[in-house]
């Protein structure tokens, strides 16, 4: 799948976007996942959303190779 960083998260990563191999995963194991890789994300896992395919995802969305994922942070304007 590919996974794109917004934001704080593309300084945390180091990088706008990368592949991941993840068929078949919960938000959960798909967290585990990029936590292993990244464990920088930790810090901003509670208020970060994921969106699969341009769509929020749930916590029993299944997440698959041809996904492309995106993890939102909070945003504010003003």
């Amino acid at each position: 799948m590919r996974v794109l960083f917004f934001a704080q998260l593309r300084q945390v990563t180091g990088v706008p976007a990368a592949d991941l191999v993840a068929e078949g995963v919960t938000a959960g194991a798909l967290w585990s996942l990029l936590l292993e890789r990244w464990p920088g994300l930790a810090d901003h896992r509670s208020v970060t959303r994921l969106a699969r395919n341009g769509v929020y995802a749930g916590a029993d969305d299944i997440f698959a190779n041809q996904d492309e994922v995106a993890l939102i942070p909070p945003v504010s304007g003003g």
